[in-house]
């Protein structure tokens, strides 16, 4: 099992996984010992075809003095979503091994080990928790899922590669905090347990729908107990057939992992390879189906967030309106629930407004509905957006137009959200619609009479405008 980093390092290690030998190397050294380390593959174990994956290099940062310094782990969150672990668990496994404690802040990704501790030390606890938690102990493959039964206090482990199912080993101290949060990728315990309970009492009341059951769900301590709920989840083929056809289902993600040399090149030369990529397959005209596979370009090229802003590109013209439906699904992949990318698609917008000034500075309100009605952009995003001026993509003459024409959206914006709040503290508001003049190419406010049914007023569904 190998596992390449960036910044020139080689983890190798043939016996126990992810055993490392970090080594800072020039870049010529770099380039020799990878295509050393290439031409020897064949002799390795290993037969995954995905068996090298990308995992970026910790990078630590102290802060503070005295009583109060502390390690910053600035990147946890790329290193954990390489893992396929939540970031709080390899943290956590630090401060156990440390004796030093942890704090996590997920809205700002901020991931904490008190006390002042090198980025040499940490990745080589790294991989005590990789070895621990994350490779399969039979193919060595780290596609595994952790699977927590709360109730019996036990930690699963199934590998996607070769069908492994397994119990972990649960005298660590971050099992216990591993069982008191589990992973979001479990199909949820509590959920499970309460499935059970309903199960049981649906057959005390001979219901023939708790027999059924769910034999979708993967519980590993039924299987070690013996349970007979659960044994057909654990029984699965090991077959060479069975495990062919397994690899080729391996998720998108980890084909995303799957490291070239591409990783290595700069951001621009990244960028560039994407806007190459996504072209093609407009130009080839099978860019109505390839959303999924400009998500795991962008993705596997680490350059997702600005992916709205090279379809914006690519994928819009003068009749954005109409493209906005067409290529919603393809944005979706990378706007929803990411504001950055968010803001990355209203840098495209300002640059599209730029090459076609005259037929869409004018509709640039409307053009704003679209996307917001479209889930690209939240209220939130628009409303930073409205408050500052920028030149970054446009000169800030253009970017004050762009911002002035967006004015009557914007309000409107505002104004519903001080309504919908109205209408929660007293439930008695105007009646207020938003209407567009197609001769006037603006948005304006109306007022309309509700119509009024025995018992109550019909509410306004913004969201239906």
């Amino acid at each position: 099992m190998s596992l390449f980093c960036e910044n020139g390092e080689y983890l190798d290690d043939r016996s126990y996984g992810w055993e490392s030998a970090i080594v800072q190397l020039p870049e010529p050294v770099w380039g020799e010992l990878s295509q050393r380390a290439r031409s020897l593959e064949p002799q390795w174990p290993v037969s995954d075809q995905f068996y090298r994956y990308k995992m970026p290099r910790l990078i630590a940062k102290v802060e503070g003095k005295g009583n109060g310094i502390k390690t910053v782990i600035v990147n946890m969150v790329d290193v954990a979503k390489a893992l396929n672990r939540p970031p709080t668990y390899p943290t956590k496994f630090f401060g156990c091994e440390l004796g030093a404690q942890t704090q996590f802040d997920s809205k700002n990704d901020r991931y904490i080990v008190n006390g002042s501790h090198e980025a040499n030390k940490l990745q080589d606890m790294l991989d005590g928790f990789i070895r621990k938690f994350v490779l399969c102990p039979e193919c060595d493959n780290p596609e595994t899922d952790l699977h927590i039964n709360p109730k019996k206090q036990t930690i699963g482990n199934s590998c996607k590669a070769c069908g492994y199912r397994g119990m972990l080993d649960t005298r660590h101290k971050l099992c216990t905090f591993i069982l008191k949060n589990p992973p979001e990728n479990d199909s949820g315990s509590a959920k499970k347990e309460k499935e059970k309970k309903n199960r049981k009492k649906d057959k005390e009341n001979g219901s023939s729908g708790g027999e059924a059951g769910n034999h979708n769900d993967i519980d590993a301590p039924d299987a070690v107990d013996g349970d007979d709920d659960d044994d057909e989840d654990w029984a699965e083929e090991t077959t060479e057939e069975a495990q062919r056809r397994r690899m080729e289902e391996i998720s998108e993600h980890a084909k995303g992992l799957t490291l070239t040399d591409d990783l290595e090149k700069s951001l621009e030369e990244r960028v560039n390879i994407f806007y190459n990529f996504v072209k093609e397959k407009r130009d080839s005209g099978a860019i109505d189906s390839a959303d999924k596979e400009i998500l795991a370009e962008a993705e596997r090229l680490d350059v997702k967030a600005m992916g709205p802003l090279i379809l914006s590109e690519l994928l819009f013209d003068e009749n954005i309106r109409e493209q906005i439906k067409k290529y919603k699904r393809h944005f979706l992949r990378f706007c929803h629930n990411n504001k950055k990318a968010q803001k990355y698609l209203l840098g495209g917008f300002e640059c599209l407004v730029k090459l076609h000034q005259t037929q869409l500075l004018p509709r640039v309100p409307i053009i704003l509905k679209d996307l917001y009605d479209a889930d690209l952009l939240e209220e939130d995003v628009i409303l930073a957006w409205a408050e500052k001026v920028s030149k970054k993509y446009v000169s800030k003459e253009l970017a004050k137009e762009i911002h002035a024409k967006a004015e009557p959206f914007v309000k409107w914006l505002k104004e519903a959200e001080e309504e919908s709040e109205g209408s929660e503290e007293d439930g008695d508001d105007d009646n207020v619609e938003v209407v567009y003049s197609s001769s006037a190419r603006e948005l304006k406010m109306e007022t309309t009479k509700p119509e009024k049914s025995d018992h109550e007023e019909e509410d306004i569904d913004i969201d239906a405008i």
